[in-house]
């Protein structure tokens, strides 16, 4: 017998996955309709935490943040099976993570972080990646089913904390990619060019493919060899500026940017390579 508590677009779309499977869910939401509209599907609703998981040998949890998650398995506590294993899939701090686990795990309860990048037809379809990192022994009695759950579980060690700290890099990457794709429409826009056209562009040309490449670039330090020097990219960044200004178009992430390229240029790196306005970051 399994639980879930969180009827949200992830939390909802795992409970029809694990029925098709041919599990037995138990299903609680705070907003108790949308527990009641995965009956349909097969799942047996509850209106309070405890209940939804009792008898439940795994309790999965999807909601919106640490707060959200202390609140909602204290709810449940009471109806906890003695040595239940409890699988977090919610994005939360490092810190929380760590803390929940040796917090369970004094009362008697196996705690394990497992925070995913899925989006809802993932979660549906059992595709996406994933994470966790802790125990091992915990991950290898957990790893069946989690497995049964994604398209690829990934283990990063035994550090606690580690798969939430990674999941929200991976996250703060995906917010910058949009912002950048933001920028780059509103460019678009700002010189009459289609967004369409923009789209043709990345399918002809595929700037993620660069970023493995960057990154170790960055990684090794070595900014006295440019690939594009810093002053022409801070040009470029100028003139992108102002065909946006022109048009009162609004750039998220280039202004910021180009901020920063100017106080490493005013150091006299102005001859390195572009990336060496990350290198305190590094």
């Amino acid at each position: 017998m399994k639980a879930f508590l969180g009827m949200g677009l992830l939390g909802s779309n795992f409970v029809k996955a694990m029925i098709k499977k041919g599990d037995q869910v138990q299903v609680w939401n705070r907003t108790a309709s949308r527990a009641k509209a995965l009956e349909p599907f097969g799942a047996k609703a509850f209106d309070s935490a405890s209940d939804a998981v009792s008898g439940a040998d795994i309790v999965h949890i999807c909601v919106k943040d640490d707060a959200a998650v202390d609140e909602v398995l204290e709810l449940a506590a009471p109806g906890l099976k003695k040595g239940a294993l409890i699988a977090d899939h919610t994005t939360t701090s490092a810190k929380g993570a760590i803390e929940r686990t040796k917090v369970w795990k004094e009362r008697g309860f196996t705690y394990l972080h497992a925070p995913v990048f899925m989006g809802p037809p993932n979660a549906l379809e059992s595709t996406g990646t994933m994470l966790v990192s802790g125990d091992q022994f915990v991950i290898a009695k957990l790893e069946p089913e989690l497995s049964k759950m994604t398209g690829k579980l990934v283990n990063l060690g035994d550090e606690e904390g580690r798969a939430a700290g990674m999941k929200l890099i991976g996250n703060l990457f995906l917010i910058s990619l949009t912002g950048g794709l933001s920028d780059s429409l509103a460019l678009a826009k700002a010189q009459g060019i289609p967004a369409s056209e923009v789209l043709n562009l990345f399918n002809s040309w595929n700037p993620g493919a660069m970023v493995p490449g960057r990154l170790k670039r960055l990684m090794e330090g070595d900014f006295a060899n440019p690939s594009w020097e810093l002053n022409m990219a801070r040009k470029d960044a100028g003139l992108m500026m102002s065909a946006a200004d022109e048009s009162d178009g609004h750039l998220l992430l280039i202004p910021a940017i180009a901020a920063e390229m100017d106080k490493w240029i005013e150091k006299g790196h102005g001859s390195d390579d572009w990336s060496i306005f990350a290198k305190d970051n590094i």
